[in-house]
């Protein structure tokens, strides 16, 4: 079992990753894989970027640790994410059989780990992963906040956004 101060660690790069989606005008959302004290991958939403629904920051940090680990084996891997995963992300996660996901901040309208659904720990399924959320939580949550106030402001006043940064057109 990880102390606090290293989950910690790897959130805080997680969630450097959510201030890239952020600046790539993004839904500020970052992922790391970590085994044995190394990042493996690690990665942020590029849904926008991409045109790609499926693009969430878990989904890409794992295919990248694919192509890296051998044989794919995530078993003693933990995946950290800046918010909790929605349902097709904890699927990844339990597909790549990943030991422990940490979340930060919780999704109430998609969480799939606690909010909304237990999926990472049914025991009706084959593999489940362990799961801990509320890891620095209020800034994971902040960066959201400010992303969505950002959107909502833009629409209000008619401004443009481009890297997540506000611009008067």
């Amino acid at each position: 079992m990880q102390d606090r101060s290293i989950q910690e660690k790897f959130m805080r790069i997680a969630l450097e990753e959510a201030k890239r989606a952020f600046d790539e005008g993004e839904v500020p959302v970052g992922a790391l894989i970590e085994l044995d004290g190394a990042i493996v991958a690690s990665a942020h939403n590029i849904r926008e970027r991409d045109g790609d629904p499926t693009a969430h920051a878990e989904i890409v940090a794992i295919k990248e640790a694919a192509g890296i680990l051998s044989k794919g084996d995530f078993s003693k891997c933990n995946l950290y994410v800046t918010l909790e995963p929605c349902l097709m992300c904890a699927g990844a996660a339990l597909q790549a059989r990943i030991k422990k996901v940490f979340f930060g901040a919780r999704d109430p309208r998609a969480g799939a780990c606690r909010s909304l659904y237990r999926v990472l720990e049914d025991k009706r399924l084959p593999w489940r992963c362990e799961v801990e959320g509320g890891i620095l939580a209020a800034d994971c949550k902040k960066i959201l906040d400010n992303f969505f106030l950002m959107l909502r402001n833009r629409r209000r006043d008619g401004r443009a956004v481009e890297g997540g940064r506000l611009e008067i057109d």
